[in-house]
C-alpha cells in the first residue's frame, strides 16, 4: 500500500488536486482510496471526492497530525483488511504537518507499506499573507514537504509567481517545485503524478507539534437541511455568495486580516451549488456541479485565524439563517450526538 499525503493550507486546491490525482490512478486500473480530514465537525470535501471505484472516507473534528491519530490508525487498517487499496491518498486538514502524519502513519505496523514524495501546495495569490500571518505554521509545512506545489498559477500574476518560488527555495531548498494549475489540469499538472510515482524520502523524526495550537485558526461546520425549498441553481448562487460576502464582513470586523477558509456547498434537486472564500480580502468562489440529490442541505465548514470559536459559530448561523428566511426557505439545523461520538470513539480506541 502506497500512502499520498498532498498538504498545504487551507484553500490551496488540494481537493481539485487530488480529486484528479484519483481519477486517474483509479482509471489506470490502481484500487485507490482517499481519507479527508477535516478541522471541523461536520465533513465537506469527502462528498465532492466520491467517485465510483474510489473509497473515500472521513475523519472530522481535529487534525490527523496530533489530535485524530487513533482514528486515522483505525481507518487505515480498516481500508487494508477490507478494500486492499494499491494507493491510499490522504488530504489533512489545512493546518496539519504533513511530515509528521508520515511518522506516525510510519510505526502502525501497516504491511507493504511505501510513501510518495510528501506534497504541500501553495496558492501564490495568498502565500505572501500567509507567511505574515503566521509565519511558523507556515514554515513548518513547506520545510516537511519533499515537492512544492505552486498552484492556481491560471490566476496568480507572473511577478507573485516569482516571488512565491522565491521564498519557498529560501525555505526550503531541496525539494522539487512545480507550477501548475490543478483546477485546468494543466502539463505541469501532470507532471506531478510522475514525481509522486517515485519513492519519498525518509526523514529523521521531529518534534511533535500540536498543529491547531500553533495555527490559532478556530474552526466551525453546520448542516441545515432544507424542509422547504424553491431554489434553483442561480437563487442558489446568489444565496451562497451573500453568505459567503456577509460572513467574510463579518468576521473582517474581528480580524481585519484573517486567512483561513469558509466553504458551503448547496444540495439542490438537479444540481450542487459550491462557494468558498479564502481572505479577508478575497471575492467568493461560486461553481455548480450537475448531478441528482435526494436531501436537500446546505453545509458549511469554516477555519479562520484569531477569531473566537464562540463568535465565529455566531456570526456563521446568523448569517446562513437570515439568508434562508430572505429567501423564503425553511431549514432546520442538525446538530451532533456528543454521547454517540465517544462511543465511536472508545470502540475505535478498543480496536
Amino acid at each position: 500500500m502506497k500512502v499520498m499525503i498532498i498538504g498545504g493550507f487551507l484553500g490551496s486546491g488540494k481537493t481539485t488536486a487530488i480529486q484528479k490525482i484519483s481519477r486517474q490512478l483509479s482509471d489506470a486500473g490502481k484500487r485507490t482510496a482517499i481519507i479527508v480530514n477535516e478541522i471541523g465537525e461536520i465533513g465537506l470535501d469527502g462528498e465532492t471526492l466520491k467517485s465510483p471505484g474510489i473509497r473515500t472516507e472521513e475523519l472530522t473534528s481535529g487534525c490527523i497530525c496530533c489530535t485524530l491519530r487513533i482514528s486515522m490508525q483505525y481507518t487505515l487498517q480498516t481500508l487494508e483488511e477490507e478494500f486492499s487499496p494499491d494507493i491510499v491518498i490522504i488530504e489533512p486538514t489545512g493546518i496539519a504537518f504533513p511530515g509528521q502524519i508520515r511518522e506516525e502513519i510510519e510505526v502502525m505496523g501497516l504491511s507493504n507499506l511505501s510513501f510518495a514524495p510528501v506534497v504541500t501546495l501553495v496558492d501564490p495569490g495568498r502565500f505572501g499573507i500567509e507567511a505574515k500571518e503566521i509565519p511558523r505554521f507556515i514554515e513548518t509545512q513547506v520545510k516537511e514537504a519533499e515537492i512544492l506545489g505552486i498552484n492556481k498559477v491560471d490566476i496568480a500574476p507572473a511577478e507573485i509567481i516569482t516571488a512565491t518560488e522565491q521564498m519557498l527555495t529560501e525555505l526550503n531548498p531541496e525539494a522539487r517545485i512545480l507550477k501548475f494549475s490543478a483546477k485546468l489540469g494543466d502539463e505541469q499538472f501532470e507532471n506531478l503524478l510522475i514525481h509522486l510515482a517515485v519513492p519519498g524520502i525518509e526523514k529523521p523524526p521531529q518534534e511533535k507539534k500540536n498543529s491547531i495550537e500553533l495555527s490559532e485558526v478556530s474552526a466551525h461546520s453546520v448542516l441545515y437541511t432544507l424542509t422547504s425549498c424553491d431554489l434553483n441553481p442561480e437563487k442558489g448562487r446568489l444565496l451562497i455568495e451573500e453568505s459567503l460576502r456577509t460572513i467574510r464582513d463579518r468576521v473582517k470586523e474581528i480580524n481585519p486580516d484573517f486567512i483561513g477558509h469558509v466553504k458551503l456547498s448547496l444540495k439542490l434537486p438537479d444540481s450542487m451549488v459550491k462557494g468558498s472564500v479564502t481572505s479577508s480580502e478575497g471575492s467568493p468562489q461560486v461553481e455548480f456541479i450537475s448531478r441528482k440529490n435526494e436531501k436537500l442541505e446546505l453545509r458549511l465548514l469554516s477555519a479562520v485565524t484569531k477569531v473566537p470559536k464562540d463568535r465565529l459559530t455566531e456570526i456563521i448561523e446568523r448569517t446562513l439563517e437570515e439568508k434562508f428566511r430572505k429567501a423564503n426557505t425553511s431549514f432546520e439545523r442538525k446538530e451532533k450526538h456528543p454521547a454517540m461520538l465517544t462511543k465511536i470513539n472508545g470502540i475505535m480506541k478498543k480496536k
